[in-house]
């Protein structure tokens, strides 16, 4: 069986699921961290932005986007 199920993990360790979970038996789990803090900005997003930046600047994305412009 497999089950995604979020959680927060504290500082000292201790993991709580955010909804309850009912097992017939203990089982093994995997627990992934995600690293997801405000002040760090993705590698990927960084190493990314200058070639991405060439498709945003064309006339027709600006074009495509401008209503959203027009609401500020």
């Amino acid at each position: 069986m497999l089950l995604t199920i979020e959680a927060i993990i504290a500082e000292n360790g201790e993991v709580r699921l955010k909804q309850p979970v009912h097992l017939k038996s203990p089982c093994r789990a995997i627990v992934t961290i995600l690293d997801e803090r405000d002040d760090v900005i993705s590698e990927t997003a960084l190493l990314s932005e200058a070639a991405l930046s060439k498709d945003w600047d064309r006339p027709e994305e600006e074009e495509a986007w401008s209503h959203f412009q027009k609401a500020q």
